[in-house]
């Protein structure tokens, strides 16, 4: 015969002690609030500054941006080159197409690496509100990901404009100032903003990041290939609508005259990230972690 157990005793509000317990004047000491996205962002800006991935994706992004372009920038100025009126900013280009890639994966290993560790199962248990957590990703990501790159690319643009001042290169107005660090930034944050969804979506860090590098250099190389006359629409399309094409529209140096143009790439990253958005946050309310 079983022995019958004690009734079990309901949690009193405040975690204060339930009636008919040893300790009737216990009162707990840890504070009883109510959770918010604060304390996710702080839980998520806690994760992406104490991993190792962040320190090297992004030292190697600035790295990138840096070095090239003092590089480019340095044999321009040796060199008997006249840019001929070109805005001394758009050397800047070249390195940071190739950081791009560091932000792509930075982006990445932010949501899916959580899903190859496990550690996402943590992190649903402490926070049950799904979209919280991914929407507290993603600002801690973006704001990290829009400080670095215009810091990177300001440093960038004044070394360029005090070393290709004797090379014909023109002084940058504001408006070219403000595309050229701002603009360019929030398009290259947005662009890891994009990959972040698409880390949550397929849950697998390498297939994402092969995804993402590919929507970023297959389109212009495969433009590169098509020479039939039947496909010059379609190979013109690829060229104004590829990515490296959209952020040179950041430095006046498209590689097509017509397509996109001014802030264009802008809304067009920033409707697509949303679109990306919309579907993970879809995905993770439905899908088991």
């Amino acid at each position: 015969m079983s022995t019958p157990q004690p009734p079990t005793q309901q949690a009193a509000p405040d975690w204060r002690a339930a009636p008919g317990s040893p300790y009737p004047t216990y009162t707990s000491p840890i504070p009883v609030v109510r959770t918010h996205l604060g304390h996710a962002l702080a839980s998520e800006w806690t994760k992406i500054k104490s991993v190792r991935s962040t320190m090297w994706t992004l030292g190697v992004f600035v790295l990138l941006v840096v070095g090239i372009g003092l590089l480019t920038g340095l044999v321009v100025a040796s060199s008997s080159s006249d840019l001929a009126g070109e805005s001394a900013l758009a050397l800047g280009f070249f390195g940071l197409l190739l950081g791009s890639i560091c932000v792509i994966t930075l982006g990445v290993l932010t949501t899916a690496s959580e899903y190859g560790t496990g550690m996402v199962r943590t992190t649903m248990t402490a926070c049950p509100s799904r979209g919280r957590v991914l929407a507290a990703k993603g600002i801690v990501f973006f704001l990290v990901a829009f400080v670095v790159t215009l810091v990177s690319v300001s440093l960038v643009g004044l070394l360029h404009v005090a070393l290709l001042e004797g090379n014909g290169a023109s002084e940058p107005t504001g408006g070219e100032w403000l595309k050229g660090t701002v603009g360019v930034s929030l398009y290259v944050a947005l662009l890891g903003l994009l990959s972040l969804a698409i880390g949550s979506v397929i849950r697998h860090s390498a297939g994402a990041i092969t995804i993402m590098i590919g929507a970023l250099l297959a389109p212009l190389v495969i433009a590169l290939f098509m020479f039939s006359d039947s496909l010059r629409d379609v190979q013109q399309a690829l060229f104004e609508y590829s990515i490296p094409n959209q952020m040179s529209i950041f430095y006046a140096n498209s590689l097509s005259e017509s397509g996109p143009s001014g802030w264009d790439p802008l809304w067009i990253m920033l409707g697509v990230t949303a679109a990306a958005f919309a579907g993970a946050f879809a995905l993770l309310e439905k899908r088991d972690v």
